[in-house]
C-alpha cells in the first residue's frame, strides 16, 4: 500500500508525514484490496489570520469504490485525527456491507473488526499523545497543484475516473463512502451517464440525459426488489 501526502499553500513537516503513516498503514485491517492513500493538507491561500482552520482529506484508492474523508481544525494533527475517523467508520461500513451482500454471513461487529488496532485516551486528542512537532522543514514532496489559467482568477479542475456500471442503489452507497453531496455514475440499468444526489431528509434523487428520451419522473425504494413507480 502506497501513501501520498501532499500539502496545498503549506509545507507539511516530516513529523506529520511518520505521524499519519504510522496511523494509515492500520487500514489494511478494514481494507485489504487497499493499493494507495492519498493525503492532503491545505490551507486558504488568502487566509488572513493565523487561526484559520486547515483541511485533511484522506482518499482511499484500490479495487473497489473510492472511500474518501475530510475535516477541518485549527491544526493539522486535530484535521488528521478527525478525517481518520471518520474514514475508519466509512470502511468498516463497506466491510460490513461486502460480507451481507456476498458473503452471505453476519458482519463483523465493530468492536470485533476494531479489537487490534492501539487503545488512545479519550480524555485528550490523538494528537497531542504524541511528540509535537515544533519545526516544520521544506519537503521536497511538497507541489503546488493550482496553475493559473491565463489572466482569469478563476479556475477550472479537470478529473477523469475511470466508468464503472452500478445499479442506482450501489451508486448511493458509494456516494454516501466518498462523503459528497452527489455521485456521478453509469447506470447499469439504462447504460446512460446519472447523477445521484443527496435531498433533504432520508430521501435522494437521480438525474439521467438521455437525448431520446422524453421528461419522466418515478419513485422507487433503496434497495427494494419492486419495480420503481412511475409518476
Amino acid at each position: 500500500m502506497e501513501f501520498m501526502i501532499t500539502g496545498r499553500n503549506l509545507t507539511v513537516s516530516d513529523r506529520f508525514r511518520e505521524y499519519a503513516g504510522e496511523k494509515l498503514t492500520k487500514i489494511e485491517q478494514l481494507a485489504t484490496k487497499v493499493q494507495r492513500v492519498d493525503v492532503k493538507v491545505s490551507k486558504e491561500s488568502k487566509a488572513r489570520t493565523a487561526d484559520t482552520p486547515l483541511t485533511v482529506e484522506l482518499t482511499v484508492v484500490g479495487r473497489g469504490p473510492v472511500i474518501r474523508a475530510e475535516a477541518a481544525a485549527s491544526d493539522k494533527f486535530a484535521a488528521f485525527d478527525l478525517a481518520y475517523g471518520k474514514l475508519l467508520e466509512r470502511l468498516r461500513r463497506a466491510k460490513d456491507k461486502k460480507k451481507v451482500h456476498h458473503g452471505r454471513h453476519a458482519p463483523v461487529a465493530v468492536n470485533a473488526a476494531t479489537g487490534s488496532l492501539p487503545t488512545v485516551s479519550s480524555s485528550e486528542p490523538i494528537y497531542a499523545q504524541s511528540v509535537p512537532d515544533v519545526v516544520e522543514e521544506k519537503s521536497p514532496y511538497d507541489i503546488e497543484n493550482d496553475i493559473p489559467a491565463g489572466d482569469s482568477p478563476v479556475l477550472i479542475r479537470r478529473k477523469v475516473f475511470p466508468a464503472t456500471a452500478l445499479s442506482l442503489d450501489d451508486a448511493v452507497d458509494n456516494m454516501e463512502m466518498v462523503g459528497h453531496d452527489f455521485y456521478l455514475f453509469i447506470d447499469s440499468s439504462t447504460g446512460i451517464p446519472s447523477v445521484v444526489y443527496r435531498r433533504k431528509g432520508w430521501t435522494y434523487g437521480v438525474i439521467s440525459l438521455d437525448e431520446n428520451a422524453d421528461v419522466t419522473e418515478e419513485i422507487s425504494a433503496y434497495r427494494s426488489s419492486d419495480e420503481p413507480a412511475r409518476v
